[in-house]
């Protein structure tokens, strides 16, 4: 991409260049969402309150700082401490940053002034956050809106913008929320170009790809990325799981600009392939791989608070049983008819039950199941094999918000209480789709405990496929006007990976670029 006279946050190499006109878009997109509202007053001011540095518990050790992602959304600001405020009828946007010591200059660098930042973000004023009050006080503004509102993934309050003084102001913090949560729902042509980017150097096996409509994607430069698989083509038996997780974390940074991974990185092998989110404290990515055994590995790379989330399954020796390969496709079948259906204007609880109709019918053909499919949907037996959601909204956080807005309430059924998503689909939309089978000793021991469910299981097929672990394949799509674009590209057919495997084990043979060519 050749360098443009306009601010632009960019790491060198082959990292991407993104814009200050991303957030300056953001940001009309978010003044004129408001304007629609009338509870809105004039002279109204939006106060975000960015990120802070902190430190480990007790100690002087900090703790990698990431920006609070609305404040980013809004501004693109990398330091911490910040605030930021937008004069709702003009656009006028407003950066306050922290007035340093001077002992900064000695310990942490050189100490810029306000007109570096205003350069840096593109924004139109520059104040010291000590000056917040006068400033505000100056645009003579009528309310302070302030940010909060429930994050339906996480549970959590986002935090309400404070600083000594804002009781001086009228704060309504009640209009905020929802509008610029349906600001971040349906993403600009520039926030794609960096998900799309995302999604590139996060696939295992981190190639440059065509998208689904036959078009280069935004890098625009193909087979310019490695040559062989950094994380897939380089399990073998033996191994610790972790050295996947680090591999994947070196090749993310140092090719990619990325400091962060989008979550902490699920490199499950054999039976820990049934943990949903396994790599946690307790389950550290540890295990040693052995052969034999499959392997999900579901991680996303971060590059400028976007983020990605790219799940592949595939056998540690690159040959697939009989037992792994229907497993597999009976998931690779459930997410290719899940995305052919995928438009705007369908529920998406609808297509979670899409997925569990395929994941039934399939094991019915393997023997697991037996009897009428109709009859298991009834009982939701399908919640079983697969307790999570479908898949979930994504941008500046893995699971964005949004996906439960007020009025919109989660089905308190197996299965769909766990979606992550309540809405019907629309254009650009971001979202994962990732259905699994997984073989969870504590949901079989449950379902062979309840006649509702035991009646349709085969018990002495499914002893087969106790200590299986499971298998998981997670895409990243944006909702186009009449289906969607499929943003990651890797191997996943059975074929495919096995011969992708084979490459990364045989040396004399050339490399052959996968090519995502198929439409939904």
């Amino acid at each position: 991409m050749a360098p443009s006279a306009e601010p632009v946050y960019w790491l060198g190499n082959d990292t991407l260049r993104v814009s200050a006109a991303l957030f300056a878009e953001n940001r009309w997109r978010f003044c004129q969402g408001l304007k629609a509202k009338s509870e809105l007053v004039p002279k109204s001011v939006v106060v975000l309150q960015g990120g802070e540095q902190k430190q480990r518990y007790c100690t002087d050790t900090d703790v990698v700082f990431r920006q609070e992602s609305f404040f980013h959304w809004a501004f693109g600001v990398i330091e911490a401490d910040c605030y930021g405020a937008i004069d709702v009828d003009s656009g006028k946007a407003f950066l306050f940053v922290p007035k340093l010591p001077e002992s900064y200059a000695t310990w942490m660098g050189e100490i810029y002034p306000r007109e570096h930042f205003k350069e840096k973000y593109a924004v139109d004023e520059v104040h010291y956050t000590s000056d917040i009050v006068d400033v505000l006080a100056n645009l003579q503004s009528s309310t302070l809106l302030t940010l909060r509102g429930l994050n339906t993934d996480s549970g959590s309050t986002c935090r309400e913008a404070s600083f000594e003084g804002i009781s001086r102001f009228q704060v309504n913090n009640t209009l905020l929320h929802p509008v610029i949560v349906e600001c971040h729902l349906l993403k600009t042509d520039m926030e794609l170009e960096v998900l799309l980017r995302e999604a590139e150097f996060s696939g295992p096996e981190m190639l440059s790809c065509v998208t689904s409509t036959g078009t280069e994607t935004s890098a625009g430069r193909k087979d310019e990325y490695p040559k062989a698989a950094e994380v897939m083509r380089r399990v073998r038996p033996g191994q610790k799981e972790y050295e996947m997780e680090s591999l994947f974390q070196h090749y993310c940074y140092s090719r990619g600009g990325m400091r962060h991974t989008s979550y902490t990185c699920i490199c499950g092998s054999g039976h820990n392939c049934s943990v949903i989110y396994y790599g946690h404290p307790g389950a550290p990515n540890d295990k040693t791989i052995e052969d034999g055994d499959m392997c999900l590995f579901d991680m996303g790379g971060e590059y400028y608070c976007y983020t990605s989330d790219i799940t592949c399954s595939f056998p540690t020796n690159g040959k697939f049983t009989a037992d792994q390969r229907a497993i597999y496709e009976a998931v690779l079948k459930s997410s290719r008819t899940a995305m052919a259906a995928i438009k705007p204007g369908v529920k998406w609880t609808d297509m979670q039950r899409l997925a569990d109709r395929v994941h039934l019918e399939e094991l019915v053909k393997v023997g697991i199941l037996r009897g009428n499919v109709e009859d298991m949907l009834k009982v939701h037996l399908g919640a079983v094999f697969m307790p999570h959601g479908l898949g979930h909204l994504l941008g500046l956080d893995v699971h964005d918000v949004g996906g439960y807005p007020e009025g919109v309430e989660r089905v308190d059924e197996p299965g769909l209480r766990s979606l992550r998503m309540g809405r019907l689909v629309q254009e650009r939309m971001v979202l994962t789709v990732e259905p699994g089978i997984y073989f969870i000793n504590h949901l079989l021991d449950q379902a062979l405990a309840d006649p509702a469910h035991s009646c349709f299981i085969n018990n002495a097929v499914l002893q087969r496929f106790r200590g299986f672990g499971g298998v998981r394949v997670e895409e990243n799509i944006v909702v186009t006007a009449d289906g969607i674009e499929l943003l990651t590209c890797v191997p996943r057919t059975v074929e495919e990976i096995e011969a992708f495997m084979a490459e990364g084990r045989d040396s004399s043979k050339s490399f052959s670029p996968v090519v995502c060519s198929e439409t939904f």
